[in-house]
């Protein structure tokens, strides 16, 4: 089973300990940061599937420290808060957060909360916009229409390709084992050998990428799996 990663962001040591331990509890791996640039920092190293992120932080702001996430992911991004006016809450979601939770809060609820962000998020492997465009339209995915151009001309690909693509994607800064991009791109019976992912990525490579053999769009992570480059 997957293990869950969450990042939880917030200046009260106290508080970031006891949502640690509810959500260890609950089964979750869980990487604590006390500022904005530390969030930033820890954000890229561990690619968490989840951030419970504080507003009110010492150097970067939490608004700042989402809209910096939403720059290059769609993780969700469960924000903490003692502002509990309507306009603080819809500034929150303004700046890309999926939920609010505002203090002082159940600890029972935070984790209440997390299982349900994270049901709704996984559940559907497509991104909350139906385009994506990369390297000024040299790639673009299309969700709506099951559409991906290269160069401006269209891509076949298999719909396994296109799941795989999709789910990349969606995570740019997420690197997915093998067993993962099985789960959400193959069939929910297939049993084969999980290598299968390498040759789907191969032919993938093929169709959308300039030089199969130096990729831009579907990097390996030796050792791991998979990420999405975005064309960098």
């Amino acid at each position: 089973m997957k293990e869950i990663k969450i990042l939880v962001v917030d200046d009260e040591k106290l508080i970031v300990a006891v949502v640690q331990t509810y959500l260890e509890k609950a089964g979750y791996k869980v990487f604590p940061a006390f500022n904005g640039l530390d969030a930033l920092t820890e954000f890229d190293r561990i690619a968490p599937d989840l951030v419970i992120l504080d507003l009110m932080l010492p150097d970067l702001s939490g608004e700042k420290v989402c809209q910096k996430i939403r720059q290059k992911s769609r993780v969700p991004v469960i924000m903490l808060t003692a502002k509990a006016a309507d306009d603080a809450i819809v500034e929150g979601f303004n700046y890309g957060a999926d939920d609010y939770v505002t203090k002082p809060f159940s600890s029972k609820q935070l984790v209440a909360r997390v299982q349900a962000v994270l049901r709704r998020t996984q559940a559907e492997p497509f991104p909350l916009s139906s385009q994506l465009s990369f390297s000024n339209g040299d790639l673009v995915i299309d969700s709506m229409r099951h559409e991906i151009t290269k160069d401006g001309a269209i891509v076949n690909l298999t719909p396994h390709e296109f799941r795989i693509l999709m789910t990349l994607a969606r995570f740019p800064t997420k690197v997915f084992t093998r067993e993962e991009l099985i789960s959400l791109a193959l069939d929910d019976d297939y049993q084969g050998n999980d290598r299968v992912i390498d040759s789907h990525i191969k032919n993938l490579r093929l169709k959308i990428e300039d030089n199969s053999k130096n990729p831009r769009y579907v990097l390996t992570i030796h050792g791991i799996g998979y990420k999405f480059g975005g064309g960098l």
